[in-house]
């Protein structure tokens, strides 16, 4: 899967965003045919290739030549379902500006029908919108990663007058996304940008594992006073995807006072709630008392009932976690014939396309028990079966 990363360490805009897939390889010609699509009038596009700070970037300009409109989010979802777009590129900016009208209506304390789209109702914020979604189709972006977005300070002005940065609209839309503080008194962090991330990043934080195959730069129209690049940087990559969870979490805790008879029935009902696997190991506590850690790996899905369980299944007063990333192999239960019947195995995929069987202990005992042989001969015949 194709992926792209947003490093955001200038905040994020439309025009910034929408620099950086020109930037990526996101045709002008595509761009400007996606456009004209929506049958706005009197609106003309500027693209730049310029240097930022000795980093070449791609400056997105939007000059609206039509008198000032205050649109409704219905006047918005009746030019894009009334355009000729692909129906995922409407659907998808119709649900931009679904976020931003419900941001601004609870910020102004309206209903989302009656509120006005002031400055992102303007064709500007419309390309923008279209623009980005576009851009991430064409290029076929599968999953999008974006960075903590910065918070600055001050004020800037708007159709309500000066109003507090971060905006109040960003507020609204960032909730449940990472944010960080910055001493910088400018507006970094656009409601048109905001809205854009909120609804197209898959996820947030640290930039995934990838094979990188292209960096790009989208800028921005502003000047930071400190001197600093105000540019959006976006890495495009492959990345593979696994069928299973790689973020885990890793619940621990000591025991000292516990009857480690237990033990099988705690991991049989650990396994049976979700965890992926639970281990016992010994320990010499601090006391000088023997005593174990016992440590469960889960996907957060689960993490909340295990840890239920095992508060109440042991003597635990307490548990540690932490979240944590792993890196597993594709693989699949086969039946491998023997000369004694059918037994189960696991087939993995190594990365360099050889596999690799593993038989599957219980089945194979099982089958030892019930014909009476050697386990060890039932692995043997497994293993000579699948080698070539």
């Amino acid at each position: 899967m194709k992926c792209a990363y947003l490093d955001c360490f200038s905040g994020v805009s439309g025009n910034m965003l929408l620099g950086a897939l020109l930037h990526a390889g996101f045709h002008e010609d595509d761009l400007r045919g996606t456009l004209q699509k929506l049958q706005l009038p009197d609106w003309h596009l500027e693209i730049e290739r310029n240097n930022v700070c000795g980093l070449r970037a791609c400056l997105v300009r939007v000059r609206d030549l039509s008198p000032p409109a205050h649109r409704h989010l219905s006047d918005i979802k009746h030019i894009l379902h009334a355009s000729s777009l692909p129906r995922s590129i409407s659907e998808r900016a119709a649900a931009v500006f679904t976020r931003l009208a419900h941001a601004e209506a609870r910020v102004h304390g309206k209903n989302v029908d009656t509120i006005h789209f002031h400055e992102v109702g303007a064709v500007d914020a419309i390309i923008d919108i279209v623009g980005v979604v576009a851009g991430f189709h064409h290029l076929g972006i599968g999953h999008l990663t974006c960075s903590p977005l910065p918070m600055p300070r001050g004020w800037v002005s708007c159709a309500h007058d000066q109003i507090p940065l971060p905006a109040p609209a960003v507020c609204e839309l960032l909730k449940q996304v990472p944010v960080y503080g910055d001493t910088l008194t400018q507006e970094l962090v656009t409601p048109t940008g905001a809205a854009l991330v909120a609804e197209l990043a898959d996820d947030y934080g640290i930039m995934p594992p990838m094979q990188l195959e292209t960096t790009s730069y989208g800028a921005g129209t502003m000047l930071r006073r400190d001197g600093r690049p105000n540019l959006l940087r976006m890495l495009i990559g492959q990345i593979h995807v696994a069928e299973e969870s790689q973020h885990v979490e890793i619940i621990e805790t000591h025991l000292d006072d516990w009857n480690p008879e237990l033990w099988p029935h705690v991991a049989e009902k650990l396994l049976q709630n979700g965890a992926l696997d639970v281990t016992l190991t010994p320990l010499q506590m601090k006391k000088g008392r023997p005593g174990f850690l016992l440590r469960v790996i889960a996907d957060p899905a689960h993490s909340m009932a295990l840890k239920t369980l095992l508060l109440s299944e042991t003597s635990c007063i307490g548990l540690r976690f932490h979240t944590s990333n792993r890196l597993t192999l594709p693989r699949e239960i086969i039946n491998v014939k023997t000369p004694w019947g059918l037994v189960q195995a696991k087939k993995v995929s190594l990365q360099d396309g050889s596999t690799r069987i593993s038989p599957e202990f219980e089945n194979c005992k099982q089958l030892a028990i019930e014909q009476g042989v050697r386990l060890q001969d039932i692995y043997a015949a497994v293993i000579a079966e699948n080698t070539p």
